[in-house]
């Protein structure tokens, strides 16, 4: 005869882990550091920043458009003023050289506030993975492919209502343009936006 207790105890364990797994993402990575540039971003006459894509998978789907949008308002918020002054005609003397700076969104779970209203945790947490092919425009020679993570957990979009999963998309474009910036005249590389594993 089974035990009432045992018959009470398996229907919440299994909630509970059907819980857990809505929460988890699979979107992560290993790198916690890009490593510097092969040349200073500085070494080049012009740089070519071109907007940021959504890879195949992730296209025409409102969630990921929606992301897509206000990452590449964060980016032209910070790089416009930037690049008007690496690009000032006459800045580098010498032959042309070009930069060209591909961002495309390789992977992404975006939660948006309608979703977190409605479903909270049960959602899952959201994730970002964006790599950036770093190029000259005249060989075509890659000096750079860095890659870029955040992530918001479940419970902190939940609590706030998709404050969390919004700041993501910030994060995620701060540490681009930081990278961009940092290497400008020195290439130094810099963090994915992972955390070393303890």
């Amino acid at each position: 005869m089974k035990s009432p207790v045992l018959k009470i105890k398996c229907p919440l364990i299994l909630a509970i882990t059907l819980f857990l797994a809505g929460c988890m993402t699979h979107i992560t990575t290993d790198i916690t550091r890009n490593p510097p540039p092969t040349e200073k971003f500085s070494a080049f006459n012009h740089i070519d920043l071109l907007p940021v894509t959504l890879a195949a998978p992730y296209q025409g789907q409102d969630a990921n458009k929606k992301a897509l949008a206000k990452i590449q308002e964060n980016i032209t918020a910070t790089m416009t003023p930037l690049l008007s002054k690496w690009n000032e005609p006459g800045s580098m003397p010498g032959p042309s050289r070009t930069l060209v700076i591909t961002p495309v969104i390789t992977e992404i779970k975006f939660i948006n506030a309608t979703a977190r209203v409605w479903s909270g945790a049960l959602s899952g947490s959201s994730a970002i993975i964006v790599k950036v092919r770093i190029s000259e425009k005249e060989t075509g020679h890659t000096i750079g492919e860095p890659i870029f993570y955040a992530r918001a957990a479940a419970m902190g979009g939940a609590w706030t209502f998709g404050s969390t999963d919004n700041l993501m998309l910030s994060r995620i474009a701060s540490r681009l343009t930081d990278y961009l910036a940092d290497n400008y005249a020195t290439a130094v590389g810099g963090p994915t936006g992972q955390d070393a594993k303890k």
